[in-house]
Parts: C-alpha cells; sequence; structure tokens
C-alpha cells in the first residue's frame, strides 16, 4: 500500500509560479513510474507529466517549457514546478504512482490561476 499526499496548490495570478508536492509512503524509486495528473471541471482528467524510474520525463504538450517534474530520493517526494501560469492551467492536481499489483493516487490538489 502506499499513500500519496499532495501539497502547494493555491490561488496564483497569470505568469506566477507554484511548486506541488507529493509525499510518497513508499521509497519511489521502487515504484515502476510516477506522474501528475490535473482534472479541470466538466473535463476528463489528463495527464500533465511522468518521469520513469530510470528518470526519464514526459510531458503534455500544454506545459512543455513551462512545467519540470523531478523527484527527491531521501524525502520520497515528487514535485511539479510549474512556471509561467495559464489560467487554463486551472485544475486539481493529482499525483499518480505506478506500482505492481496495483496503481495509487493522491487526494488532489487545487490550483487556481487568475487572469
Amino acid at each position: 500500500q502506499v499513500q500519496l499526499v499532495e501539497s502547494g496548490g493555491g490561488l496564483v495570478q497569470a505568469g506566477g509560479s507554484l511548486r506541488l508536492s507529493c509525499a510518497a509512503s513508499a521509497n519511489i524509486f521502487t515504484l515502476n513510474a510516477m506522474g501528475w495528473y490535473r482534472q479541470a471541471p466538466g473535463k476528463q482528467r489528463d495527464v500533465v507529466a511522468f518521469i520513469s524510474n530510470g528518470g526519464s520525463t514526459n510531458y503534455a504538450d500544454s506545459v512543455k517549457g513551462r512545467f519540470t517534474i523531478s523527484r527527491d530520493r531521501d524525502k520520497n517526494t515528487l514535485y511539479l514546478q510549474m512556471n509561467s501560469l495559464k489560467p487554463e492551467d486551472t485544475a486539481v492536481y493529482y499525483c499518480y504512482a505506478e506500482s505492481y499489483p496495483r496503481n495509487y493516487w493522491g487526494q488532489g490538489t487545487q490550483v487556481t490561476v487568475s487572469s
């Protein structure tokens, strides 16, 4: 069982920055991969960024060049640095951990970007 707890969301003006954190209850380097998803009201949950166990990263086209996913081995924490935020980035952001035999989700943290 892996518990994921997100933090760092909030209200920010367009052009601002936020850093999301996801604290895991297990050694994150034993997981296959970790990532961030987001879900805006009335829309489906979409992937934002992913990092594999080996450190390879992938980003949604809409956030490339603005968001950076990273992790801290000692703190068992996943991060999402979000810069140049836009109103369309407003959503609930969820941490995700891919493992076997099951995957895990955090409870989500709200990010609101005002114009």
